[in-house]
């Protein structure tokens, strides 16, 4: 019995990729195959990825304003091989529409090929699933392996600089430093995860070997979290786990999508990080004395399964303590007391 059949579609996706450590290289290899093609600079790759779209599969790509409470980000009608792109999207958003297209016309054979490698709890996960392997393949498209590769390296991975030299988002540059896995040209090992404000987590992933919660109810210590206080801001900070692990973690928000004046726009925080060990290699913290314990913020994965006692943001007793409430003394919470030491 398959005990993952009442998990989350984006769980499942999750554990797909961590199976693989998100690296698939026959995706790799198409997408450098396409990218040979299309390499003209950055700044024209849409119209690029365009001309491919039609003059390989006979796809015509349209830039449309959505009817007004018909919002969408892509409708790709087959019988008219007509690609619809919504001018609510970013023009970065589009290009890895079309390149994620682009991949669905020619690498769909190696997609399902990864997945018949895993067991899914239901159909609607793994055809989410696929959609996860098409954008991966996108992106690798708009950022091949290689060249990628050696650019994160002489920028010492600054997100902002990657995103500028290869015209793409934020977030997908985020995503795509995770996938250097190739053993002969590997890249740093990092976490990723992506957080809303409510705290819902919506995507996760980490070859850092720092442990992150499936669901909601994660330690608010995480800059993750306090990045939404401070939008647009990257904020770095050295973090230690409860079993003494150092990692180095950068939060920054991103928007969502582009709208007419006075619609909101969601806003969601995205999370990266990797081992103390590689610190230096990582420019945003290359300065950061890490054995320095003023500069530690000390974060557990959930309340519930943290044992820190003297965390003042403590949501619930740790599972494992006995909790027991003391009406004349109470700790840094209320869930602290000094039985509890």
């Amino acid at each position: 019995m398959d005990n993952r059949k009442n998990s989350f579609p984006g769980e499942v996706i999750s554990d797909f990729l961590q199976q693989n450590r998100n690296y698939f290289p026959k995706l790799e290899e198409f997408a450098n195959k396409v990218f040979e093609k299309i390499q003209k600079n950055n700044r024209t790759r849409y119209i690029a990825l365009c001309e491919y779209l039609k003059s390989e599969y006979s796809i015509k790509v349209i830039d449309v304003i959505p009817e007004e409470n018909k919002p969408f980000s892509k409708i790709y009608h087959k019988n008219k091989k007509e690609l619809l792109l919504s001018d609510y999207s970013s023009l970065e958003t589009k290009k890895l529409h079309a390149a994620a297209q682009i991949a669905q016309e020619g690498a769909s054979k190696e997609i399902d090929k990864y997945l018949s490698t895993f067991s899914f709890p239901s159909e609607e996960s793994k055809k989410l699933t696929k959609v996860a392997l098409l954008n991966y393949c996108g992106a690798a498209i708009l950022m091949p392996y290689k060249l990628f590769h050696t650019e994160c390296k002489k920028l010492k991975y600054d997100l902002e600089l990657l995103q500028n030299t290869f015209a793409t988002s934020f977030e997908q540059v985020a995503h795509r430093v995770t996938c250097l896995q190739d053993p002969k040209l590997p890249g740093i090992p990092f976490h990723f995860l992506r957080v809303d404000m409510a705290g819902n987590i919506s995507k996760r992933f980490s070859l850092s070997g720092i442990d992150i919660p499936r669901y909601g109810g994660a330690c608010p210590r995480w800059n993750v979290y306090s990045a939404l206080t401070r939008p647009g801001v990257i904020q770095a900070a050295v973090s230690k786990m409860t079993n003494g692990e150092k990692y180095v973690c950068i939060a920054r928000t991103v928007e969502k999508g582009i709208g007419r004046f006075g619609q909101s726009k969601s806003i969601l925080s995205i999370g990266l990080g990797c081992e103390a060990k590689y610190a230096k290699d990582f420019v945003y913290t290359e300065n950061i004395n890490i054995n320095d314990k003023s500069t530690e913020i000390p974060i557990g994965v959930s309340c519930r399964t943290c044992d820190r006692l003297d965390c003042s943001q403590r949501a619930f007793p740790p599972l494992h303590k006995k909790f027991d409430v003391d009406l004349n003394t109470r700790g840094v919470s209320v869930y602290v007391s000094d039985n509890n030491s």
